[in-house]
């Protein structure tokens, strides 16, 4: 990044009046989260859910259902979570009412 580019940012920042620093609340991780996958969905292609499965990563259960699905790898390195309601309920609620196991906006609300 360009020095312009950190004094702009340092200068927002001083802008605004932490009484007290804490973590993020969830539904804007969640946010950051989905802008984070949306922008590497466009830039490469992702991992299979075979792949991630494979790396012992978990999977939501939309997520292994895709994955046992008779379908091509072009369907399986989809970004299913941006079809789930649970994003949606994620980026709007501090505390989601999602509790399916291998979830990241789970993991996100948990954090």
């Amino acid at each position: 990044m360009s020095d312009q580019y950190d004094q702009d940012l340092q200068r927002l920042a001083d802008a605004f009046d932490l009484i007290e620093p804490g973590p993020a609340p969830s539904r804007v991780k969640a946010k950051i989260y989905s802008a984070l996958m949306r922008q590497q969905a466009q830039t490469r292609r992702l991992m299979s859910l075979s792949e991630v499965r494979a790396r012992g990563e978990k999977l939501c259960v939309f997520e292994r259902l895709v994955q046992i699905a008779p379908v091509g790898q072009s369907v399986k390195s989809l970004n299913i979570c941006r079809v789930c309601g649970m994003r949606a309920l994620a980026e709007r609620f501090d505390d989601p009412p999602i509790y399916w196991a291998g979830c990241p906006y789970v993991d996100l609300k948990n954090s």
